[in-house]
């Protein structure tokens, strides 16, 4: 019990410290390892990306792409889902990486929603450890980044 305790802190810590590492660069990208131990199928992360105004530049949308940075591994994919909820506009998108370990993105999705909270899902699609990275950009509706932020609620 302590261990899966202490485990799941250190996945947390090191994914937060992922993520606030990449919020200080223009690249927004967080990488981290789902599932070290390779024992849960239903493994998924989740977290809040808050688009806001550079300046006078409103967000338009949040776009966003997944992947997998692992061995190539038969029949083990990674999966995003963004969506948004609220303010009339309530919509969701999916991508994944097609390939396993090429260590390129998967087709990049957007949820056109404006300023506001966007939501992510990472998961994937069976047993075994998966190393991945996320892109996400919040962005104005000439493709100019925008303000860009993101908190971690669930990583197991």
């Amino acid at each position: 019990m302590k261990y899966k305790l202490f485990d799941k802190m250190a996945q947390s810590t090191l994914l937060i410290a992922a993520l606030t590492f990449s919020g200080l660069s223009n690249a927004h990208e967080a990488d981290a390892t789902m599932d070290p131990t390779g024992t849960s199928a239903s493994f998924t992360g989740f977290a809040v990306v808050t688009c806001t105004n550079e300046g006078n530049l409103p967000t338009s949308y949040l776009e966003a792409s997944v992947k997998d940075t692992d061995v190539p591994q038969d029949n083990l994919l990674i999966n995003l889902q963004v969506f948004h909820l609220g303010s009339g506009i309530n919509r969701a998108v999916n991508t994944t990486d097609p390939v396993s370990g090429d260590d390129q993105f998967s087709p990049t999705v957007k949820v056109e929603a404006g300023n506001g909270t966007y939501y992510l899902i990472v998961n994937k699609t069976g047993v075994g450890p998966r190393s991945f990275s996320v892109s996400y950009h919040c962005k104005a509706a000439d493709g100019t980044h925008t303000a860009t932020d993101i908190g971690v609620y669930q990583f197991d």
